[in-house]
Protein backbone atom coordinates (compact mmCIF):
# COMPACT_ATOMS: atom_id res chain seq x y z
CA UNK A 1 0.00 0.00 0.00
CA UNK A 2 2.81 2.44 0.82
CA UNK A 3 4.41 1.78 -2.56
CA UNK A 4 1.15 2.67 -4.26
CA UNK A 5 0.84 5.89 -2.26
CA UNK A 6 4.45 6.78 -3.06
CA UNK A 7 3.82 6.14 -6.75
CA UNK A 8 0.68 8.30 -6.69
CA UNK A 9 2.53 11.12 -4.96
CA UNK A 10 5.40 10.90 -7.46
CA UNK A 11 2.92 11.01 -10.33
CA UNK A 12 1.14 14.01 -8.85
CA UNK A 13 4.45 15.82 -8.39
CA UNK A 14 5.38 15.15 -12.02
CA UNK A 15 2.03 16.51 -13.20
CA UNK A 16 2.44 19.62 -11.05
CA UNK A 17 5.91 20.32 -12.46
CA UNK A 18 4.70 19.73 -16.02
CA UNK A 19 1.68 22.00 -15.55
CA UNK A 20 3.88 24.68 -14.02
CA UNK A 21 6.37 24.54 -16.90
CA UNK A 22 3.56 24.73 -19.44
CA UNK A 23 1.92 27.67 -17.68
CA UNK A 24 5.15 29.62 -17.91
CA UNK A 25 5.61 29.44 -21.67
CA UNK A 26 7.21 32.69 -22.83
CA UNK A 27 5.53 33.62 -26.11
CA UNK A 28 8.03 36.34 -26.96
CA UNK A 29 10.99 34.02 -26.42
CA UNK A 30 9.39 31.31 -28.56
CA UNK A 31 8.59 33.89 -31.25
CA UNK A 32 12.21 35.07 -31.24
CA UNK A 33 13.48 31.50 -31.46
CA UNK A 34 11.07 29.89 -33.90
CA UNK A 35 8.74 32.39 -35.56
CA UNK A 36 10.55 35.66 -36.12
CA UNK A 37 12.42 34.71 -39.29
CA UNK A 38 9.17 34.50 -41.25
CA UNK A 39 6.77 36.60 -39.17
CA UNK A 40 9.10 39.61 -39.08
CA UNK A 41 9.84 39.56 -42.81
CA UNK A 42 6.60 38.20 -44.28
CA UNK A 43 8.45 35.27 -45.85
CA UNK A 44 6.16 32.86 -47.71
CA UNK A 45 3.16 35.06 -46.90
CA UNK A 46 3.56 34.90 -43.12
CA UNK A 47 1.63 37.72 -41.46
CA UNK A 48 3.96 40.21 -39.78
CA UNK A 49 3.43 40.84 -36.08
CA UNK A 50 1.47 44.06 -35.66
CA UNK A 51 0.09 44.13 -39.24
CA UNK A 52 -3.64 44.45 -38.57
CA UNK A 53 -4.66 44.02 -42.20
CA UNK A 54 -2.71 40.78 -42.56
CA UNK A 55 -3.95 39.35 -39.26
CA UNK A 56 -7.62 40.42 -39.49
CA UNK A 57 -8.90 37.53 -41.64
CA UNK A 58 -6.92 35.07 -39.57
CA UNK A 59 -8.11 36.42 -36.23
CA UNK A 60 -11.71 36.30 -37.50
CA UNK A 61 -11.38 32.50 -37.69
CA UNK A 62 -10.79 32.39 -33.95
CA UNK A 63 -7.84 31.76 -31.71
CA UNK A 64 -8.39 28.00 -31.67
CA UNK A 65 -7.99 27.89 -35.47
CA UNK A 66 -4.80 29.94 -35.19
CA UNK A 67 -3.48 27.54 -32.56
CA UNK A 68 -4.36 24.52 -34.71
CA UNK A 69 -2.68 25.99 -37.79
CA UNK A 70 0.44 26.87 -35.81
CA UNK A 71 0.67 23.45 -34.18
CA UNK A 72 -0.25 21.32 -37.20
CA UNK A 73 1.09 23.56 -39.95
CA UNK A 74 -0.80 25.53 -42.58
CA UNK A 75 0.00 26.41 -46.18
CA UNK A 76 3.76 27.12 -46.33
CA UNK A 77 4.24 26.99 -42.56
CA UNK A 78 5.41 23.64 -41.24
CA UNK A 79 4.02 22.26 -37.98
CA UNK A 80 5.27 24.28 -35.02
CA UNK A 81 7.20 26.49 -37.42
CA UNK A 82 9.57 23.59 -38.02
CA UNK A 83 10.53 23.46 -34.33
CA UNK A 84 9.05 20.10 -33.38
CA UNK A 85 10.64 20.25 -29.92
CA UNK A 86 8.22 22.99 -28.90
CA UNK A 87 5.27 22.02 -26.76
CA UNK A 88 1.78 22.92 -27.89
CA UNK A 89 1.63 25.39 -25.00
CA UNK A 90 4.80 27.12 -26.21
CA UNK A 91 3.38 27.42 -29.71
CA UNK A 92 0.11 28.82 -28.32
CA UNK A 93 2.07 31.36 -26.27
CA UNK A 94 3.91 32.47 -29.42
CA UNK A 95 0.60 32.83 -31.28
CA UNK A 96 -0.76 34.90 -28.39
CA UNK A 97 2.33 37.11 -28.56
CA UNK A 98 1.97 37.58 -32.33
CA UNK A 99 -1.70 38.54 -32.28
CA UNK A 100 -1.61 40.63 -29.10
CA UNK A 101 -0.90 43.93 -30.91
CA UNK A 102 -3.83 43.50 -33.31
CA UNK A 103 -6.64 42.30 -31.06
Amino acid sequence: MTKMIAALLAGAATLAVTASAQAEADGEAVYNQACMACHMTGAAGAPIRGDEAAWAPRVEKGIDTLYTHAIEGFNAMPPKGGQMGLSDEEVKAAVDFMVEPVI
